[in-house]
């Protein structure tokens, strides 16, 4: 069982992030971690199940002051013994923290930080709004180390607009050079409701799958000449350091999301809390809750999840949730091989994960 906490805030929100998050406003921010602290001591109670893994994602974790980080960890703490879990990941940007602000992170129990730096390249990471300089980025790095932190990965994207081939090489070994423990490396994709998305129907933005395919093998040949183990579609980690969070999805297990926004899925059963702030506060403070949406997953749905999540993963699928015929196609195309009872792609179909799944599907 996974537990996921989503915390909204960021300084300035990026043109190609979907994901539901705002500038701090009219909500205060801790009165919204009582909220959060609220809703856990609610429904991690009910679970039969207590979770293995705690990951903070929004938004930005790593904005919240010292105060409120210690208030929210304190009472995190209450609830469940921290100490106990198998993984406790914050997503972090550069420009959010120093020194001290990390060694809290360390303090507080956190074994992972995510850092969200997707660029080496100053008119990359101009392009995609971040508030922080290549120089920062590395350094963020570093202080991390220093911090005694167990674990540091680096998020980064390729495909972006301006982002030449030369601009993604150096960035992918700038990344290396800094000796971090995980390498995540996402391909760019336009989502609605972002400014991206809008530049993309204007004509100002392009999308090329050429160019996803080259910068994909780009990146994997780079990470896996540095010792980094491709252990999922857009994941490498040095060996022991695969995210035990992130695998848990990729496995199907079930998992608890809190704060705005925020999906569950609860022995087949998926929900989802209000995306807005302040009404979150409001409903936590007045039902206890701020579930908006649920579903009861049925047998198919489920089998068409897994092996979505799955087939991106080094385990691959079992052969027995797909097509034979399509399996058939993909192995005489070289773009998946048989290992044992599971389907897995190759190298060449990696980067086609998603219409692959399809046609398994």
């Amino acid at each position: 069982m996974l537990l996921y906490l989503h915390i909204p805030f960021c300084h300035r929100v990026c043109p190609y992030c979907s994901f539901y998050k705002h500038t701090p406003g009219d909500t205060p921010i801790g009165a919204f971690v009582d909220s959060l602290l609220d809703e856990a001591r609610g429904r991690i109670a009910s679970l039969e199940e207590k979770p293995r893994t705690l990951y903070l994602g929004g938004g930005t974790p790593s904005m919240l002051s010292p105060t409120h980080l210690r208030k929210l960890f304190g009472g995190l703490g209450e609830i469940l013994d921290l100490r106990s879990l198998d993984e406790v990941t914050m997503e972090a940007n550069p420009a959010t923290f120093d020194v001290a602000k990390a060694r809290l992170f360390r303090e507080l129990g956190v074994t992972r930080v995510s850092l969200g730096i997707q660029s080496f390249a100053p008119h990359v990471l101009e392009t995609l709004g971040r508030e922080h300089d290549p120089a920062q980025a590395s350094e963020s790095v570093k202080v991390l180390r220093e911090a005694g932190m167990p674990a540091v990965n680096i998020d980064l994207m390729f495909s972006i607009p301006g982002l030449s081939h030369d601009d993604w090489r150096r960035t992918v070994e700038t990344a290396i050079s800094l000796k971090p423990d995980h390498i995540s490396a996402y391909n760019l994709t336009y989502e609605e409701d972002t400014a991206f998305f809008e530049g993309l129907k204007r004509g100002d933005m392009d999308a090329d799958e050429d160019r996803d395919a080259t910068q994909f093998f780009l990146a994997h040949d780079l990470l896996s000449a540095a010792g980094f183990e491709h252990y999922e579609t857009s994941n490498y980690a040095q060996p022991g350091f695969h995210s035990s969070h992130n695998r848990g999805y990729w496995r199907g297990e079930d998992y608890l999301g809190l704060g705005p926004s925020a999906v569950s899925t609860l022995g087949g059963i998926r929900t989802k809390n209000l995306s807005d702030t302040a009404g979150y506060v409001r409903m936590i403070s007045s039902l206890g809750n701020a579930v908006v949406e649920s579903e009861s997953l049925d047998a198919e749905q489920r089998r068409l999840e897994r092996i979505a999540l799955m087939l991106r993963t080094v385990e691959g699928v079992p052969l027995k949730l797909v097509d034979n015929a399509a399996v058939e196609r993909l192995l005489d195309h070289g773009l998946a091989e048989v290992r044992g009872d599971s389907l897995v792609l190759t190298r060449e179909g990696s980067p086609l994960v998603d219409p692959i799944a399809g046609e398994l599907a």
